[in-house]
Protein backbone atom coordinates (compact mmCIF):
# COMPACT_ATOMS: atom_id res chain seq x y z
CA UNK A 1 0.00 0.00 0.00
CA UNK A 2 1.59 3.23 -1.15
CA UNK A 3 -1.12 5.88 -1.39
CA UNK A 4 -2.82 8.23 1.04
CA UNK A 5 -5.49 5.59 1.55
CA UNK A 6 -6.08 2.08 0.26
CA UNK A 7 -7.78 2.82 -3.04
CA UNK A 8 -9.79 0.44 -5.18
CA UNK A 9 -7.35 0.81 -8.07
CA UNK A 10 -4.46 -0.21 -5.86
CA UNK A 11 -6.38 -3.19 -4.48
CA UNK A 12 -7.39 -4.36 -7.96
CA UNK A 13 -3.81 -4.21 -9.27
CA UNK A 14 -2.56 -6.12 -6.23
CA UNK A 15 -5.30 -8.74 -6.49
CA UNK A 16 -5.64 -9.24 -10.24
CA UNK A 17 -2.27 -7.99 -11.48
CA UNK A 18 -3.73 -5.37 -13.79
CA UNK A 19 -6.25 -2.58 -14.11
CA UNK A 20 -9.82 -3.85 -13.82
CA UNK A 21 -13.01 -2.06 -14.88
CA UNK A 22 -16.50 -2.49 -13.39
CA UNK A 23 -19.40 -3.09 -15.77
CA UNK A 24 -22.82 -2.01 -14.47
CA UNK A 25 -25.46 -4.66 -15.15
CA UNK A 26 -29.20 -5.05 -14.54
CA UNK A 27 -30.96 -8.37 -13.97
CA UNK A 28 -34.40 -6.83 -13.46
CA UNK A 29 -34.61 -7.02 -9.69
CA UNK A 30 -36.94 -4.85 -7.67
CA UNK A 31 -36.73 -4.04 -3.95
CA UNK A 32 -38.88 -4.67 -0.85
CA UNK A 33 -39.07 -0.89 -0.57
CA UNK A 34 -40.79 -0.78 -3.95
CA UNK A 35 -42.91 -3.90 -4.38
CA UNK A 36 -45.09 -3.25 -1.32
CA UNK A 37 -43.38 -5.67 1.05
CA UNK A 38 -42.06 -2.78 3.13
CA UNK A 39 -42.95 0.25 1.05
CA UNK A 40 -43.91 1.28 -2.48
CA UNK A 41 -42.03 4.57 -2.81
CA UNK A 42 -38.45 3.35 -2.44
CA UNK A 43 -35.87 5.14 -0.31
CA UNK A 44 -36.41 8.87 -0.05
CA UNK A 45 -33.44 9.68 -2.33
CA UNK A 46 -34.03 6.91 -4.85
CA UNK A 47 -34.90 7.65 -8.48
CA UNK A 48 -36.10 5.05 -10.97
CA UNK A 49 -33.56 6.18 -13.53
CA UNK A 50 -30.60 6.73 -11.24
CA UNK A 51 -28.84 3.45 -12.10
CA UNK A 52 -28.12 5.07 -15.42
CA UNK A 53 -25.20 2.99 -16.67
CA UNK A 54 -27.04 -0.34 -16.64
CA UNK A 55 -29.38 -1.66 -19.31
CA UNK A 56 -32.78 -3.08 -18.46
CA UNK A 57 -34.46 -6.06 -20.09
CA UNK A 58 -31.44 -7.16 -22.15
CA UNK A 59 -29.70 -10.55 -22.12
CA UNK A 60 -26.81 -10.50 -19.64
CA UNK A 61 -24.06 -11.48 -22.09
CA UNK A 62 -25.27 -8.75 -24.44
CA UNK A 63 -25.23 -6.27 -21.57
CA UNK A 64 -21.64 -7.23 -20.77
CA UNK A 65 -20.50 -6.84 -24.38
CA UNK A 66 -22.31 -3.50 -24.72
CA UNK A 67 -20.74 -2.26 -21.48
CA UNK A 68 -17.28 -3.34 -22.64
CA UNK A 69 -17.76 -1.47 -25.91
CA UNK A 70 -18.73 1.68 -24.01
CA UNK A 71 -15.49 1.70 -22.02
CA UNK A 72 -13.11 0.83 -24.87
CA UNK A 73 -12.06 4.45 -25.18
CA UNK A 74 -11.33 4.67 -21.42
CA UNK A 75 -9.37 1.48 -20.84
CA UNK A 76 -7.44 -1.21 -22.66
CA UNK A 77 -8.02 -3.75 -19.92
CA UNK A 78 -9.37 -7.21 -20.69
CA UNK A 79 -10.36 -7.84 -17.08
CA UNK A 80 -13.74 -6.79 -15.73
CA UNK A 81 -15.95 -6.99 -12.66
CA UNK A 82 -19.62 -7.72 -13.28
CA UNK A 83 -21.43 -5.17 -11.12
CA UNK A 84 -25.08 -6.00 -10.42
CA UNK A 85 -26.02 -2.47 -9.53
CA UNK A 86 -29.72 -1.73 -9.91
CA UNK A 87 -31.93 -2.05 -6.84
CA UNK A 88 -31.71 -5.23 -4.66
CA UNK A 89 -29.94 -8.01 -6.50
CA UNK A 90 -30.49 -10.85 -4.02
CA UNK A 91 -34.23 -10.16 -3.90
CA UNK A 92 -35.96 -12.46 -6.36
CA UNK A 93 -36.20 -16.03 -7.55
CA UNK A 94 -33.02 -17.72 -6.37
CA UNK A 95 -32.73 -20.05 -9.38
CA UNK A 96 -33.01 -17.12 -11.78
CA UNK A 97 -30.49 -15.06 -9.84
CA UNK A 98 -27.99 -17.91 -9.62
CA UNK A 99 -28.25 -18.45 -13.37
CA UNK A 100 -27.51 -14.77 -14.01
CA UNK A 101 -24.59 -14.67 -11.57
CA UNK A 102 -23.13 -17.87 -13.01
CA UNK A 103 -23.43 -16.52 -16.54
CA UNK A 104 -21.19 -13.65 -15.51
CA UNK A 105 -18.76 -15.41 -13.21
CA UNK A 106 -17.99 -18.22 -15.68
CA UNK A 107 -16.88 -15.81 -18.42
CA UNK A 108 -13.11 -15.59 -18.93
CA UNK A 109 -13.16 -11.79 -19.05
CA UNK A 110 -14.93 -11.50 -15.66
CA UNK A 111 -12.55 -11.72 -12.68
CA UNK A 112 -15.16 -11.12 -9.95
CA UNK A 113 -18.80 -10.22 -9.44
CA UNK A 114 -20.08 -7.42 -7.22
CA UNK A 115 -23.70 -7.60 -6.07
CA UNK A 116 -25.57 -4.63 -4.65
CA UNK A 117 -28.23 -5.57 -2.11
CA UNK A 118 -29.83 -4.89 1.28
CA UNK A 119 -28.74 -6.60 4.52
CA UNK A 120 -32.31 -7.80 5.08
CA UNK A 121 -32.38 -9.64 1.73
CA UNK A 122 -29.81 -12.34 2.48
CA UNK A 123 -31.71 -15.46 3.60
CA UNK A 124 -29.76 -18.66 4.25
CA UNK A 125 -30.38 -20.14 0.80
CA UNK A 126 -29.02 -16.98 -0.84
CA UNK A 127 -25.97 -16.97 1.44
CA UNK A 128 -25.27 -20.59 0.50
CA UNK A 129 -25.61 -19.79 -3.20
CA UNK A 130 -23.19 -16.87 -2.85
CA UNK A 131 -20.75 -19.07 -0.92
CA UNK A 132 -20.73 -21.59 -3.78
CA UNK A 133 -20.19 -18.87 -6.38
CA UNK A 134 -17.33 -17.49 -4.29
CA UNK A 135 -15.52 -20.81 -4.77
CA UNK A 136 -15.39 -20.10 -8.52
CA UNK A 137 -14.26 -16.48 -8.42
CA UNK A 138 -14.45 -13.67 -5.86
CA UNK A 139 -17.92 -12.49 -4.91
CA UNK A 140 -18.34 -9.02 -3.41
CA UNK A 141 -21.53 -8.01 -1.66
CA UNK A 142 -22.28 -4.29 -1.50
CA UNK A 143 -24.56 -3.41 1.42
CA UNK A 144 -26.46 -0.13 1.59
CA UNK A 145 -26.01 0.87 5.23
CA UNK A 146 -26.07 4.64 4.46
CA UNK A 147 -26.15 5.65 8.15
CA UNK A 148 -25.96 4.13 11.62
CA UNK A 149 -28.24 6.84 13.02
CA UNK A 150 -31.47 4.89 13.21
CA UNK A 151 -33.68 8.00 13.39
CA UNK A 152 -32.23 9.21 10.11
CA UNK A 153 -32.45 5.68 8.71
CA UNK A 154 -36.18 5.79 9.46
CA UNK A 155 -36.50 9.15 7.68
CA UNK A 156 -34.81 7.86 4.51
CA UNK A 157 -37.02 4.73 4.67
CA UNK A 158 -34.24 2.20 5.10
CA UNK A 159 -36.56 -0.07 7.11
CA UNK A 160 -34.09 -2.33 8.88
CA UNK A 161 -32.20 -1.90 12.19
CA UNK A 162 -28.43 -1.65 12.51
CA UNK A 163 -28.37 -5.15 13.99
CA UNK A 164 -29.55 -6.56 10.63
CA UNK A 165 -26.58 -5.00 8.86
CA UNK A 166 -24.17 -6.24 11.53
CA UNK A 167 -25.52 -9.78 11.30
CA UNK A 168 -25.38 -9.75 7.49
CA UNK A 169 -21.71 -8.76 7.57
CA UNK A 170 -20.99 -11.58 10.04
CA UNK A 171 -22.80 -14.18 7.91
CA UNK A 172 -21.04 -13.09 4.73
CA UNK A 173 -17.60 -12.97 6.34
CA UNK A 174 -18.12 -16.42 7.83
CA UNK A 175 -18.51 -17.64 4.25
CA UNK A 176 -15.40 -15.85 3.02
CA UNK A 177 -17.34 -13.27 1.01
CA UNK A 178 -16.02 -9.73 0.64
CA UNK A 179 -18.27 -7.01 2.07
CA UNK A 180 -18.41 -3.41 0.81
CA UNK A 181 -20.47 -0.88 2.76
CA UNK A 182 -22.19 2.14 1.24
CA UNK A 183 -22.21 5.27 3.43
CA UNK A 184 -23.91 8.51 2.39
CA UNK A 185 -22.41 11.86 3.35
CA UNK A 186 -24.89 14.72 3.62
CA UNK A 187 -28.14 13.09 4.73
CA UNK A 188 -30.68 15.58 6.16
CA UNK A 189 -30.17 16.44 9.85
CA UNK A 190 -27.04 14.29 10.07
CA UNK A 191 -24.04 15.81 11.80
CA UNK A 192 -20.38 15.21 11.06
CA UNK A 193 -20.25 13.17 14.28
CA UNK A 194 -23.12 10.99 13.01
CA UNK A 195 -21.23 10.27 9.79
CA UNK A 196 -18.03 9.40 11.63
CA UNK A 197 -20.05 7.13 13.93
CA UNK A 198 -21.36 5.34 10.84
CA UNK A 199 -17.81 4.80 9.59
CA UNK A 200 -16.82 3.43 13.01
CA UNK A 201 -19.85 1.13 13.04
CA UNK A 202 -19.07 -0.29 9.60
CA UNK A 203 -15.40 -0.82 10.47
CA UNK A 204 -16.18 -2.52 13.80
CA UNK A 205 -18.79 -4.71 12.09
CA UNK A 206 -16.05 -6.14 9.86
CA UNK A 207 -16.54 -4.53 6.45
CA UNK A 208 -13.74 -5.08 3.92
CA UNK A 209 -14.45 -1.96 1.91
CA UNK A 210 -16.28 1.34 2.09
CA UNK A 211 -18.00 3.51 -0.50
CA UNK A 212 -18.29 7.13 0.61
CA UNK A 213 -21.11 8.62 -1.41
CA UNK A 214 -22.20 12.25 -1.60
CA UNK A 215 -25.95 12.69 -1.19
CA UNK A 216 -27.48 13.82 -4.47
CA UNK A 217 -30.87 15.47 -4.64
CA UNK A 218 -32.52 14.22 -7.81
CA UNK A 219 -35.65 15.28 -9.65
CA UNK A 220 -38.84 13.36 -9.00
CA UNK A 221 -37.78 12.00 -5.61
CA UNK A 222 -39.35 12.56 -2.21
CA UNK A 223 -36.03 14.03 -1.07
CA UNK A 224 -36.45 16.73 -3.72
CA UNK A 225 -39.92 17.53 -2.35
CA UNK A 226 -38.42 18.01 1.11
CA UNK A 227 -35.65 20.14 -0.40
CA UNK A 228 -38.22 22.45 -1.99
CA UNK A 229 -39.82 22.82 1.44
CA UNK A 230 -36.48 23.89 2.92
CA UNK A 231 -36.03 20.71 4.97
CA UNK A 232 -32.76 19.66 3.35
CA UNK A 233 -29.42 21.46 3.68
CA UNK A 234 -26.98 20.96 0.83
CA UNK A 235 -23.30 20.54 1.67
CA UNK A 236 -20.83 22.98 0.16
CA UNK A 237 -17.78 21.49 -1.54
CA UNK A 238 -15.62 22.67 1.37
CA UNK A 239 -17.91 21.03 3.93
CA UNK A 240 -17.88 17.80 1.97
CA UNK A 241 -14.08 17.72 1.75
CA UNK A 242 -13.78 18.34 5.49
CA UNK A 243 -16.13 15.47 6.35
CA UNK A 244 -14.62 13.19 3.70
CA UNK A 245 -11.08 13.61 5.01
CA UNK A 246 -12.22 12.97 8.58
CA UNK A 247 -13.83 9.73 7.37
CA UNK A 248 -10.66 8.68 5.54
CA UNK A 249 -8.61 9.27 8.68
CA UNK A 250 -10.88 6.93 10.65
CA UNK A 251 -10.76 4.08 8.12
CA UNK A 252 -7.95 1.57 8.83
CA UNK A 253 -5.41 1.18 6.03
CA UNK A 254 -6.36 -2.45 5.41
CA UNK A 255 -9.90 -1.45 4.40
CA UNK A 256 -10.35 -0.55 0.74
CA UNK A 257 -11.99 2.80 -0.02
CA UNK A 258 -13.92 2.09 -3.21
CA UNK A 259 -15.34 5.57 -3.69
CA UNK A 260 -14.76 9.06 -2.32
CA UNK A 261 -17.63 10.89 -4.00
CA UNK A 262 -19.84 9.58 -6.81
CA UNK A 263 -21.76 11.29 -9.59
CA UNK A 264 -25.40 11.48 -10.65
CA UNK A 265 -27.11 11.72 -14.05
CA UNK A 266 -26.97 15.41 -14.92
CA UNK A 267 -30.51 15.35 -16.34
CA UNK A 268 -31.83 14.47 -12.86
CA UNK A 269 -29.37 16.34 -10.62
CA UNK A 270 -30.75 19.25 -8.60
CA UNK A 271 -28.08 19.64 -5.89
CA UNK A 272 -25.21 19.87 -5.09
CA UNK A 273 -24.53 21.55 -8.41
CA UNK A 274 -20.77 21.51 -7.81
CA UNK A 275 -20.86 17.71 -7.96
CA UNK A 276 -21.72 17.76 -11.67
CA UNK A 277 -18.06 18.46 -12.54
CA UNK A 278 -16.67 15.12 -11.40
CA UNK A 279 -13.19 15.71 -12.83
CA UNK A 280 -12.86 18.99 -10.93
CA UNK A 281 -14.14 17.36 -7.73
CA UNK A 282 -11.69 14.46 -7.88
CA UNK A 283 -8.72 16.64 -8.85
CA UNK A 284 -9.43 19.06 -6.01
CA UNK A 285 -9.84 16.25 -3.48
CA UNK A 286 -6.59 14.60 -4.57
CA UNK A 287 -4.65 17.87 -4.46
CA UNK A 288 -5.99 18.65 -1.01
CA UNK A 289 -5.18 15.12 0.18
CA UNK A 290 -1.60 15.50 -1.03
CA UNK A 291 -1.29 18.93 0.60
CA UNK A 292 -2.57 17.62 3.93
CA UNK A 293 -0.33 14.56 3.77
CA UNK A 294 2.75 16.74 3.20
CA UNK A 295 1.73 19.01 6.06
CA UNK A 296 1.41 15.97 8.32
CA UNK A 297 4.87 14.75 7.31
CA UNK A 298 3.76 11.62 5.48
CA UNK A 299 5.69 12.52 2.35
CA UNK A 300 8.97 14.28 1.74
CA UNK A 301 8.83 17.40 -0.41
Amino acid sequence: MTGRYYSLNEYLKETFGDKVYKLALDVGCTCPNRDGTLETRGCIFCHNGSSHFAETGIDLNTQIENAKNRVKSKTKTEKFIAYFQSFTNTYGDIDYLEKQFRTAIEREDIVAISIGTRPDCLPTEVLEMLENLNKIKPVWIELGLQTSNEKIAEYIRRYYPNSTYKNAVKELKNRGITVITHIIIGLPNETKEDILNTVDFAVKSGTDGVKLQLLHILKDTDLYEDYKLGKVKVLSFEEYIDILFSCIEKIPKNIVIHRITGDAPKKYLIEPKWSADKKMVLNTINKELEKRDIMQGRYAL
